[in-house]
């Protein structure tokens, strides 16, 4: 029993050893030597509904039934609870309480930074050596991350002012200059135009990434916090970005205000 056990001793150590010497991934590069993240990306989770944790519940629209349910999820959010300042948590619940009406997904608004990198729809990143470009399915939407010529934000936007640089094998964003209309979900998280993100995007193989964004806002949160998840390459045949021009589908809530009295949608 003693040589049985010393003998498996040995072999874990010796598997040990050998995983703690295996290189790290090494993604192929691009002609500047760069890691390549060209492709159709996407996220396989619940974080669109909520990005912590949660329990499945009744949908914003009780007459659609399981169809506009809350999916149950595990969350993204690092490090517990998300640190909300006491105004800026009233804030969150009344956003909760008044999603149906006020989540600007539904009416087809940017859907800002984070948030756009997990929506339950799938992004393209294209890769240069001055720029790298996000594109969306999700409203056509679109970043551009500048690589060479960091300047700070013209305007505040949906989607923000990014500049980029590789730290080894790590895609790093700059991205501040955010209006402060969009939210990080449908369950009413949101920030203010003070919004700071920095995100890192890291090859772990030829079909993962790992991303993590570190969200700072001194308006809303206490303290900076880090959300965390993977993107994984779409492969089946013909994968590519599709068109969902959502505005088409939103048109009476965007607009309706506007509408002559006495006519109605047709």
């Amino acid at each position: 029993m003693r040589r049985l056990a010393a003998a498996a001793l040995a072999v874990a150590s010796s598997v040990l050893l050998v995983s703690a010497q295996a290189p790290a991934y090494r993604a192929p590069r691009t002609g500047d030597g760069k890691a390549n993240l060209n492709g159709i990306w996407q996220a396989i989770n619940e974080a669109n509904w909520d990005i912590e944790g949660h329990s499945a519940a009744p949908g914003r629209v009780l007459a659609l039934g399981a169809e506009d349910a809350i999916v149950p999820g595990l969350g993204i959010v690092e490090g517990g609870p998300l640190p909300y300042l006491p105004e800026a948590a009233a804030k969150k619940k009344a956003n909760f309480e008044k999603r149906l009406a006020a989540d600007p997904e539904i009416k087809c608004y940017l859907p800002g930074v984070p948030r756009a990198m997990y929506l339950p729809q799938p992004l393209q990143i294209i890769q240069s050596q001055k720029h790298i470009m996000m594109a969306f399915q999700y409203a056509g939407a679109v970043r551009t991350i500048y690589m060479d010529e960091h300047v700070e934000a013209p305007a505040d936007s949906w989607m923000g002012w990014s500049n980029g640089h590789w730290e080894g094998e790590t895609l790093v964003i700059d991205t501040t200059g955010f209006n402060d209309l969009s939210w990080f979900d449908r369950a009413g998280n949101f920030h203010s135009d003070a919004l700071h993100v920095v995100e890192r995007i890291t090859p772990a193989s030829a079909d993962l990434l790992n991303y993590e964004a570190t969200v700072d806002d001194k308006k809303v949160f206490s303290r900076p916090w880090k959300m965390s998840m993977p993107l994984y390459r779409r492969k089946e045949k013909g994968a590519r970005l599709l068109e969902f021009r959502c505005v088409e589908f939103v048109e009476d809530l965007i607009y309706g205000a506007l509408r002559k009295p006495g006519t109605r949608t047709p």
